[in-house]
């Protein structure tokens, strides 16, 4: 047994890489996980088949995190099923395009600017009454190096991230009076992972080679980062970012 038993939590984009990690992780861990999807029913499916046949507890539910009323009928059959949600990890990425900024239209910057925020806004707000409700809440949002250290053709995604990251940040600093802590964790490259499928072998390499710990992360090592900010070991930690890297900020 451990703190987190009985509890619910919601990982956006759980049906592959380290959305699934992290709800497989979460459940192994006590708590009862939503494995929430767009697209792919069969892998979210696999996702919690795995949960169940290891002793956990888990559901599978499609929702399209930037419609509000698609995630309010998820909400509602959490609810039903299980109660209100204790940890929400927002993790679910939108699409972007990868190219420089001059070849870039206005669409294409603002509107994964626009996807990031609505989709965070949209969760983050049915997530909060059950929190506000209890006096007590974890909020973890998926960010990326990306919004810190720019690369080449990532300008859209860095942005997006870096807005996702100053807007959890202030969440952090008006809920936590209401018992919810807000943190972010932000990986370096993820091996395993359909954006590390965009990059070749030589680019995989240079980036392993700035990486003090000698590899690329794998999904496990982000899921475990946000593990510990969804338990009770966090408790005084709001507003904060972890990097899970190996290393490769420091350069």
């Amino acid at each position: 047994m451990t703190e987190t038993t009985g509890r619910v939590a919601v990982v956006t984009g759980a049906s592959s890489g380290i959305g699934a990690a992290t709800a497989r992780l979460l459940a192994a861990r006590g708590m009862r996980v939503v494995v929430n999807y767009l697209h792919s029913t069969q892998a979210a499916n696999d996702v919690v088949a795995d949960i169940v046949a290891a002793g956990g507890q888990a559901m599978a539910v499609q929702a399209d995190v930037r419609e509000a009323a698609a995630v309010a009928a998820m909400i509602e059959n959490i609810n039903a099923a299980w109660g209100g949600v204790d940890v929400l990890v927002h993790n679910a990425l939108t699409p972007y395009s990868i190219k420089p900024f001059q070849e870039m239209t206005w669409e294409e910057l603002g509107g994964k600017l626009n996807d990031e925020i609505r989709a965070a806004f949209v969760v983050t707000k049915a997530v909060l009454p059950a929190m506000t409700a209890r006096n007590r809440g974890r909020l973890i949002y998926l960010g990326t190096g990306l919004s810190r250290q720019p690369r080449a053709g990532m300008i859209a995604l860095g942005t997006a991230k870096a807005a996702l990251a100053q807007f959890a940040r202030y969440l952090a600093q008006e809920l936590g009076p209401q018992g919810i802590t807000v943190n972010i964790v932000e990986p370096g490259p993820v091996a395993e992972t359909r954006i590390s499928q965009v990059l070749d072998d030589e680019q995989k390499q240079r980036q392993v080679a700035t990486t003090p710990l000698g590899r690329l992360a794998r999904p496990a090592d982000v899921a475990h980062v946000i593990a510990f900010y969804a338990s009770e070991d966090s408790t005084f930690m709001t507003g904060t970012t972890a990097a899970v890297n190996g290393g490769m900020s420091m350069y």
